[in-house]
């Protein structure tokens, strides 16, 4: 193609980006799929009738159902879920075992967010001694944490640097749900203003956006060069064969 000479290099360079840039953006497309249906799924469970602790067990994907509680808590068994941020503030999540009356069944509760800007001085927090009546909902970890070890802390409460439940019921020396339950915002909650996502589906968009601009900028720029280059390459032709002038 005489009208279109890139070169060999960029040829390459452009073989080697283009489709990854592509990738990226379909992946993000992708993604932003599954956070929009992971929203509309946390909503619909947020408007179900609420749950008892037993009834989520039964469930092959309690992700977000909504549980009622009528109990006490435990107040000698806090665990504090350290490294938590909120706004750029350090803090840790209070979470407590929680004993539901009405089925006779261990529960633990992340009761919110805490601020510990101090070190030196152990985080601030009561627990209600009085019986509850509580709101929660079930949180299920996209994934298994990257924990850095898993030697455990002494004392209570217990510092920890990732949920493990079945662990933490060990530690409490108690039987319980294998699930988290968040507490919802009332009298009982800390800062409980819960992200179901660090990233919404239109920043996933945007991103996609982004990705396929650069994809399309490149391949623009690769033609434009192409096309340059064999148009000098043909001036530099016609100047050296004097049969053409």
């Amino acid at each position: 193609m005489s009208g279109f000479r890139p070169g060999l290099l960029p040829t390459l360079l452009v073989l080697a980006m283009l489709p990854v840039l592509v990738w990226l953006g379909f992946w993000q497309l992708e993604r932003g799929e599954h956070k929009r249906e992971l929203l509309e799924r946390q909503q619909a469970r947020q408007q179900a009738a609420p749950l008892a602790p037993h009834e989520i067990e039964q469930l092959n994907d309690p992700a977000f159902a909504r549980v009622f509680l009528q109990g006490r808590f435990d107040a000698e068994h806090s665990f504090l879920l350290d490294s938590r941020t909120r706004d750029g503030q350090v803090g840790i999540e209070l979470l407590q075992p929680f004993h539901d009356e009405l089925s006779g069944r261990w529960v633990m509760v992340n009761r919110g967010w805490i601020p510990w800007p101090d070190r030196r001085v152990p985080p601030a927090f009561d627990t209600p001694t009085q019986p509850l009546k509580l709101a929660a909902w079930v949180y299920v970890p996209p994934g298994k944490p990257f924990v850095f070890s898993h030697r455990a802390a002494e004392g209570w409460p217990r510092l920890i640097n990732h949920v493990d439940i079945e662990a933490m019921w060990q530690q409490a020396g108690r039987e319980g749900v294998i699930h988290e339950l968040r507490l919802e915002p009332g009298p009982s909650a800390y800062r409980a203003d819960w992200a179901i996502t660090s990233m919404s589906p239109s920043q996933h968009l945007g991103y996609a956006v982004q990705w396929f601009a650069l994809a399309a900028a490149l391949l623009a720029l690769f033609i434009y060069f192409g096309v340059h280059q064999a148009r000098g390459k043909r001036s530099e032709h016609d100047e050296s064969n004097p049969l053409q002038r």
